[in-house]
């Protein structure tokens, strides 16, 4: 039975880093005969700009009917000023994960040691770096009720936000975070705000419960300000890392940098069943879209993550990895990992690099 791939491009430099990632999922398809469908969805502003909405309907059906999701980017100055918040970009994103439940966030941060010299750190303090984040993705301060802006009696403006998190939600994403701990080094570390928020001393008790289920691994307790400060410290420390959602987003971009690039790094959303979207942890770039300067590569290991976590290809998977490797040996480079002796390459010319070494 074939499986269905939904492919959503989205705005910016979006169209341009998921072509190339295409071509190598089509690849992969044909050699490894897949039998996978691809079908392709507007998102973000592009589809806010022909349709009136971030997140159509016709896309949303898609969405639910695929098996897996690949996802470029949302965003861009030209749709910061909708004074409708619910028609912005982001809003489609975070509406596909509200109804897709696509609560667990990974993000691995992964410095390739032809990069070492990309980190704006020591390559003593980065190299052999290998962490996962695990963020939950569908709740805390991004969705809480209520929220908004409202006028108090003496007319000064207000803005609210709601930070909540239920026994069940945090308890679901430490279990994710525990297994991903046993496949790995068996080492946990909880990052919170329990000296300050009560919700998170919820989200740590609820982590100290999970590991009486989960002997083998060493949990660990961490404030955020102290995680982030360690991250830049001694990032090696840390192997798999679980914290909410905002806690998650900041800490997840900071260790991303110390790889070099946010443009080397994919991402996955999975749901209770490991159904996914996969994208790269970046952003959308509107100030350098179409002009080919985009690194593909964080998109093409976006595309193996999704083939082993959502279909169970590893081997597909470690075959990409391994071309994206071959390809950094020969030296080629976009320009955010670009160092002198190596050669400067189009976001087109990496994929076609990519396909060539596959």
């Amino acid at each position: 039975m074939s499986k269905k791939i939904l492919v959503l491009p989205g705005d910016g430099i979006g169209p341009e880093i998921v072509a190339e990632a295409v071509k190598v999922l089509e690849h992969i398809n044909s050699r490894f005969k897949l039998g996978l469908e691809i079908d392709h969805g507007l998102v973000g502003g592009t589809a806010y700009d022909e349709t009136g909405f971030p997140l159509p309907e016709e896309s949303l059906n898609k969405a639910i009917a695929a098996d897996a999701i690949l996802l470029g980017a949302v965003g861009g100055p030209q749709w910061d000023k909708l004074e409708d918040r619910s028609k912005r970009p982001e809003q489609g994103l975070l509406d596909i994960r509200k109804n897709l439940g696509l609560f667990g966030n990974l993000r691995p941060a992964i410095l390739y040691p032809q990069l070492a010299d990309a980190s704006t750190l020591k390559p003593e303090v980065v190299s052999g770096l290998d962490i996962l984040i695990v963020r939950e993705l569908t709740g805390g301060i991004y969705f809480g009720q209520p929220r908004g802006i409202r006028t108090l009696e003496n007319g000064e403006r207000e803005g609210y936000n709601t930070y909540v998190y239920n026994e069940s939600e945090i308890r679901r994403i430490g279990r994710v975070a525990f297994e991903s701990a046993m496949k790995r080094n068996k080492k946990l570390c909880s990052v919170d705000k329990a000296n300050v928020l009560e919700v998170t001393v919820l989200w740590r008790e609820i982590m100290e419960e999970l590991s009486k289920e989960y002997p083998e691994v060493e949990l660990s307790h961490m404030y955020v300000d102290n995680a982030a400060m360690q991250l830049v410290r001694a990032p090696k420390q840390f192997d798999v890392m679980v914290t909410g959602n905002m806690f998650g987003d900041i800490l997840s971009d900071a260790a991303a940098m110390l790889t070099g690039s946010i443009g080397m790094l994919p991402s996955a959303s999975l749901d209770k069943n490991n159904k996914g979207m996969y994208e790269p942890c970046h952003g959308s770039a509107p100030d350098i879209a179409g002009q080919g300067l985009a690194n593909p590569l964080a998109t093409i290991l976006s595309v193996a993550m999704m083939l082993r976590y959502s279909l169970n290809e590893g081997a597909a998977a470690d075959v990409i990895e391994a071309a994206v490797s071959k390809v950094l040996d020969q030296g080629l480079r976009t320009g955010d990992i670009f160092s002198a002796g190596m050669t400067r390459v189009s976001t087109r010319e990496m994929g076609e690099a990519v396909l060539a070494a596959l």
